[in-house]
């Protein structure tokens, strides 16, 4: 299967392992790239020299192309940029900030450059600023959100209609039905990421890997929307900082609760009442905790079977 987005990273699949925070190492990232898709290293849990260990161990697991995600409202930026740039990182997917910042310095390396948005105006200056192609990411999505809240097939085909360049989605997508959907849509490829965290190279605490998929229709909800909306599953954590609105708490009595290490808390270490879980919607429709070549395997398949269907109609 080829299109612009397997073109552009000389990948077989149309499919993108989203690089998060705590769960997206160098095992999961070589993993997914091996399997046919494109492995990305979450850059936002790593210190800079930790990065560039996952890096390098990343090219000794694979041959195949790999990214590095960086959230560029992360501390050390600079450092991870340099790192990526003397690691001779081919990939890089920027969030959590200004495309213009990053994306030209990057292009002159001779990095291919994707920026995550959560709306058609942030796609639009994406592709102002010069990126090779953009994450349309809903509000289905784990993690942290944009705020304008626009579910994941509202706004493909809102961003689609806007903009001239590959198109990738993601938020709520784990199947190859799914993958279909998006692709009917308007987009090019999809970046999943809730179903890699339940797969046996994430290197997710076991015990949270569980949780999601544990999980049932409900268990998510979109919070802390004052600071920065995230998705995470119903916990103490979570009971907590409901607990807390009803005060009708300010932003300084939120970031306290927060505190610090709460993703790493929860995702990472495996404490399942103090930390936060984050996870997508989709994890109701996760049931078990796969190798990534056998995820990867399973999606094409029923991707395969779902456009099968739907040419009979």
């Amino acid at each position: 299967m080829t299109n612009k987005i397997t073109d552009l990273f000389q990948i077989k699949y149309p499919i993108i392992q989203a690089g998060m925070v705590w769960n997206s190492g160098w095992r999961l990232a070589s993993a997914a790239s091996n399997a046919g898709v494109l492995g990305l290293i979450g850059a936002g849990s790593m210190y800079p020299e930790v990065l560039r260990e996952h890096i390098q161990k990343c090219k000794q697991a694979t041959q195949k192309p790999f990214g590095v995600n960086v959230p560029m409202l992360y501390p050390d930026i600079e450092k991870i940029m340099d790192i990526i740039v003397e690691e001779d990182v081919k990939i890089v997917f920027t969030s959590a900030g200004n495309p213009k910042t990053w994306t030209s310095y990057l292009k002159e390396k001779g990095i291919t450059v994707v920026h995550v948005v959560s709306s058609v105006k942030f796609a639009l200056k994406a592709q102002e600023a010069g990126v090779d192609a953009v994450v349309a990411e809903g509000v289905e999505a784990g993690g942290h959100n944009g705020r304008e809240e626009t579910t994941t097939f509202t706004l493909i085909p809102m961003v689609k209609e806007q903009i001239q360049i590959p198109l990738i989605a993601a938020g709520g997508i784990a199947s190859g039905r799914g993958m279909l959907a998006a692709m009917v849509l308007g987009a090019d490829a999809v970046q999943v990421g809730s179903r890699f965290v339940a797969s046996e190279e994430s290197s997710a605490h076991q015990a949270f890997k569980k949780v999601v998929v544990d999980a049932k229709e409900g268990d998510t909800v979109l919070t802390l929307k004052e600071l920065a909306p995230v998705r995470l599953i119903k916990n103490k954590f979570y009971e907590d900082v409901q607990k807390l609105y009803k005060t009708s708490p300010n932003i300084e009595q939120l970031k306290e609760l927060l505190g610090r290490a709460r993703a790493k808390k929860g995702m990472f270490e495996g404490d399942l009442e103090e930390g936060e879980l984050e996870i997508g919607q989709i994890a109701g429709l996760i049931h078990d905790i796969k190798p990534v070549a056998q995820i990867v395997n399973d999606l094409m398949l029923e991707f395969e079977d779902a456009k099968q269907a739907i040419s009979n109609l």
